[in-house]
């Protein structure tokens, strides 16, 4: 992302030949700038475009410069204000700096005095534009409506979750693929206390065993053909933050071995090196497999299973909680729409049922890439069944009243599709007209 080598700044002072020559200098210099010459019309300003900077002298008139800082702010959050004057004193200083100003220039001053202080305010910006593309971006690879849930089975999953998160407990994730296993992780790093420290990633099967070894350990210069420098590898560079190993039931048994010696003893080495290291990081796995079965197999060892099963968190596939498909649906469209310039509202009735009814076998990952391509391919108000992919469209919804089925098929399709619109149980009791014991039981004998 390419981010601006210019600011927006309002100059407001009552002297036309300051706002004159503070406009000649800051637009010789590719700044943008608008000059006010009272805080009336200075508001008028920002109320309609955004300022990065704000140059206001301290004395307006009958006005104080000062009252005008916060209204400034109410109006351009970002905003920096720098105070000028030709009544510069310690106590004006003070005041304007408790009235939440950036800086505080004295008249008269240089041309190059402003320069600087105005470039001060552009590193700032700049910096402060970075972080909130990252925040966008983070928004964009974790939509946060992927971690929350109607559904009772991951409202546990994200309960228990949050109750571990800033434990340092090692956690086993357990579902399907595209469930949102990754996801969990970065948000069991994000609520935990070393969430100012690095996250890290490495995808078990991804990688062969030589190279998973050297990414998770590091390795020495020298170590193997191709090692021409020394590598500090995963663990030393997640210090004091947190580990996720993805699909640990990929990972090699020597490999195995090493991971144990670091989650029972703190300890390592890197590849091609006698030197014992100390590891302060926090591990999370995730698996798609059932890792009892595997160490049936032989491929994974039984003491390291028992080590990272702490706590193990379970997400449920996407077609066991039906009731969040939609929501997460248009949580998706909602962002995909952003991102894509479009102005679409939501789904029309038809495409909302045919979401709810399909089966999700990518899960939630299969749920995003079908949202993004109904966007892409939507120039209508609402996303409807022709914008879907066709598997989707080619689901079966279910017998309807009047289809030649039986009163039991016809039952559990309507309790299933109530189950799945409503918000909760209760909710689903008084649309079917059943109490709660009766619905359980015909839950129970209709496997919903």
């Amino acid at each position: 992302m390419n981010f601006p080598q210019a600011l927006s700044i309002l100059v407001v002072d009552d002297e036309p030949n300051i706002r004159k020559t503070l406009g000649i200098v800051l637009e010789s210099e590719g700044h943008y700038v608008i000059a006010a010459g009272n805080p009336k019309d200075a508001l008028a300003e920002a109320g309609e475009r955004y300022f990065d900077l704000a140059l206001v002298d301290l004395r307006l008139g009958s006005e104080s410069g000062l009252d005008l800082i916060g209204d400034l702010q109410s109006l351009c959050p970002w905003i920096k204000c720098i105070v000028i004057t030709a009544y510069a004193s310690i106590d004006t200083a003070v005041e304007a700096m408790r009235r939440g100003a950036f800086d505080y220039l004295p008249k008269p001053f240089t041309n190059d005095q402003v320069s600087a202080l105005v470039g001060k305010v552009l590193e700032i910006r700049t910096l402060e534009q970075k972080v909130a593309a990252l925040q966008e971006r983070l928004k964009e690879l974790v939509p946060e409506a992927i971690i929350e849930s109607r559904s009772p089975a991951m409202q546990r999953a994200l309960a228990m979750a949050r109750q571990v998160a800033d434990s340092e407990a090692t956690i086993l994730i357990c579902g399907e693929s595209g469930t949102g296993k990754t996801i969990l992780a970065r948000a069991l790093h994000s609520w935990s206390s070393r969430s100012a420290k690095p996250f890290g990633e490495i995808s078990c099967p991804s990688l062969s065993s030589e190279l998973l070894e050297s990414e998770l350990f590091g390795h020495a210069k020298g170590a193997y053909t191709g090692a021409l420098r020394d590598y500090p590898g995963r663990i030393a560079a997640c210090e004091g933050g947190t580990l996720f190993l993805d699909e640990i039931g990929d990972l090699p048994l020597p490999i195995q071995a090493k991971l144990l010696r670091v989650l029972q003893e703190k300890a390592y080495e890197r590849v091609g090196e006698l030197k014992t290291r100390k590891a302060d990081v926090r591990i999370i796995t995730a698996t798609n497999i059932d890792l009892e079965s595997a160490i049936g197999a032989g491929r994974f060892r039984e003491d390291l299973f028992y080590r990272l099963d702490v706590v193990t968190i379970v997400l449920p596939p996407l077609r066991e909680r039906r009731e969040d498909i939609v929501a997460l649906a248009e949580s998706l469209l909602a962002f995909f729409a952003r991102q894509n310039n479009r102005r679409i509202l939501g789904f029309s009735k038809d495409a909302r049922e045919i979401l709810e009814n399909y089966e999700w076998p990518g899960n939630v990952r299969e749920l995003r890439n079908a949202v993004e391509r109904s966007v892409l391919l939507c120039k209508e108000s609402l996303v409807g069944i022709h914008h879907l992919p066709v598997k989707l469209k080619s689901v079966n919804r279910g017998p309807e009243a009047g289809d030649f089925v039986t009163m039991e098929e016809l039952e559990r399709t309507h309790i299933r599709r109530v189950l799945a619109s409503s918000r909760s149980i209760e909710e689903a009791c008084r649309i079917l007209g059943m109490d709660s014991v009766t619905l359980w039981r015909k839950r129970k004998r209709y496997g919903l």
